[in-house]
């Protein structure tokens, strides 16, 4: 079964801040509450091929993986992508403007579990949707509250 979770928000910033901010994997660790680490593999900044090691803990397991950079479109869409591991996943961001100041940030993960992980994919789903509404919550404070 495929998870495919869809998560957005409105920041009271404008969408270069936003995206500047959120498109730079360097700074995942400040606002996703389960990712402990990102080390650079390519030089950034980020940019189609770009690579990064991203260490994080999910439903109480310690997760290492890859992700390399799919596309990019400046101010607008950045998608990564890892393929090893249990759990192939996308992480998608897509930001939009709402007038001068603030931004729409759409935030999805898709996959393809395989094994004991496919079997969770419902449960999963649920927690992952938890999980990104709390990060793109964190997201917004974090931007709204450095002016």
């Amino acid at each position: 079964m495929a998870v495919d979770v869809l998560t957005e928000i409105r920041i009271g910033r404008p969408l270069a801040e936003v995206a500047g901010y959120a498109g730079d994997p360097g700074n995942a660790p400040e606002w996703y509450s389960n990712i402990e680490s990102v080390d650079w593999l390519t030089t950034p900044p980020v940019a189609v091929g770009s690579r990064m090691n991203f260490v994080a803990h999910f439903l109480g397991r310690r997760l290492a993986y890859t992700y390399e950079v799919v596309e990019l479109v400046p101010l607008e869409r950045l998608v990564m992508r890892t393929a090893q591991g249990p759990f192939p996943m996308e992480t998608s961001y897509q930001w939009s403007a709402e007038g001068e100041q603030a931004t729409r940030m759409t935030l999805r993960n898709r996959g393809e579990p395989s094994g004991f992980a496919g079997v969770a994919a419902p449960l999963m789903a649920v927690a992952m949707r938890r999980a990104n509404q709390k990060d793109l919550s964190r997201l917004k404070n974090l931007l709204e509250s450095a002016e």
